[in-house]
């Protein structure tokens, strides 16, 4: 019988998981015996860093290290915003959050954010204690800034919107924000700030691009036209865009989605060699895709759907071409997962669901897939639509805190748990 140690204590795993299953599922579970132990972490209670009267919220996407190499500093956003999706007339102050004080420190005012990917903050692994990376709109054009955040120094400024870095710090991915906002405006940024090119279904010129940060050129390695061919046909009055772009654990690599209105049944899920060869759709036509993860630099976590019949966390073998569901069935949904720097977790969570619109966070270990739940939070029914505020799970550079945005408090503000294995 597999043993669980969890805050200390042992827990058996088969109770663990059939309370689980009967509580989620409402099914039978069966006697299931494991050979090998698993020492979960010992996990702290949520720890709050920011507070009202304002909004706070990490300022990047999902899955994306929001802490300085040191883990001194969190970047995030700070505005008084809650129940409206801003415009280019509405700037977010993008600030650091002390982890020892819980003070938040501004550094500067952005108009290119929003509620689910703010500023697309970066750390620079150039110089991860003191360079970030982060989109605003200055004189009519999205571009990407590079900011000593100690310092206050612009740096450079690409003339490029970037939406995912290369692990070196060297690269970026950049596309089409304004494209995203007329299409799917929760996602992009208001402003027109790029040519959306919207008359266009399938633009040749527009899509991937690879920027490089130490000259500020751009080179588009995927086009939209030439993704056409992989995608199901849309209607006459709908176009294609590109969205959620990210680099392998080496950079080798490139993830991202290609939709088009009804999201569900025109999604498909990309990679792509960093030079723009080797480009394949991840799964067979009609499991589409929706939320990601590398956990080296051949294997993506992609939730989609399963056979066509069930959402679940899908890893997939870009060398191979083949693919499993993680989490013995516990998984079955459409989570933010994300993995640990040594790849030995995935941290997951789950939509607001029932009467109580909780929103719940799952740790999964890789090896056993044995999963443990590390929380459940309320979320305030203010925050829906265009301003709703997802969990988003980010692990730190060590491994030993993870990130989250929650409204059960009342407001938007950020988490972290703390991670100590024994």
């Amino acid at each position: 019988m597999q043993i669980i140690k969890k805050r200390g204590i042992k827990i058996n795993n088969f109770t663990l998981l059939l309370i689980f299953s009967m509580t989620v599922y409402g099914q039978k579970a069966k006697n299931i015996l494991f050979e090998n132990s698993v020492n979960f972490p010992n996990v702290s209670g949520p720890i709050q860093l920011t507070y009202g009267p304002y909004e706070h919220f990490f300022a990047s996407y999902y899955g994306i290290n929001s802490f300085s190499a040191d883990e001194r500093y969190a970047t995030v956003l700070r505005t008084e915003i809650k129940d409206h999706l801003p415009d280019e007339n509405e700037s977010a102050t993008l600030g650091l959050v002390d982890l020892k004080t819980k003070s938040f420190i501004p550094l500067v005012q952005t108009s290119a954010w929003n509620f689910q990917q703010g500023c697309m903050a970066h750390w620079l692994s150039t110089n991860p204690d003191s360079l970030i990376i982060y989109n605003d709109l200055r004189q009519g054009k999205f571009v990407s800034i590079i900011l000593n955040v100690h310092t206050k120094e612009e740096k450079k400024v690409i003339p490029f919107p970037i939406s995912a870095v290369s692990p070196s710090g060297k690269e970026a991915v950049s596309i089409n924000f304004s494209r995203l906002r007329e299409i799917r405006d929760s996602y992009g940024y208001g402003g027109g700030g790029q040519n959306s090119k919207i008359d266009k279904a399938y633009p040749k010129d527009d899509g991937i691009f690879l920027v490089n940060l130490e000259s500020g050129k751009a080179k588009l390695i995927v086009s939209l036209l030439e993704i056409k061919k992989y995608v199901p046909k849309i209607a006459e009055n709908r176009v294609q865009y590109f969205n959620h772009t990210l680099f392998s654990r080496k950079g080798s690599k490139i993830f991202w989605l290609s939709r088009a209105k009804p999201i569900g049944k025109n999604t498909t899920a990309f990679t792509v060699n960093r030079n723009g060869t080797n480009l394949n759709p991840c799964f067979p036509e009609g499991w589409g895709g929706s939320h990601f993860d590398w956990l080296n630099d051949k294997e993506i976590m992609v939730t989609a759907k399963y056979k066509k019949q069930m959402y679940g966390h899908i890893l997939f073998d870009t060398t191979k071409k083949d693919y499993r569901r993680l989490g013995k069935g516990l998984l079955d949904y459409d989570g933010h997962g994300t993995f640990s720097p040594d790849g030995k977790w995935m941290v997951t969570d789950t939509y607001p669901k029932n009467e109580l619109m909780e929103q719940k966070i799952f740790l999964m270990e890789m090896e056993s897939e044995a999963v443990i739940s590390l929380g459940r939070f309320q979320n305030n029914k203010i925050y829906e639509k265009d301003w709703r505020c997802d969990i988003h799970c980010r692990w730190s550079p060590s491994g030993n805190l993870i990130g989250f945005n929650s409204t059960h408090n009342g407001t938007r503000q950020i988490y972290v748990f703390k991670l100590n294995n024994e």
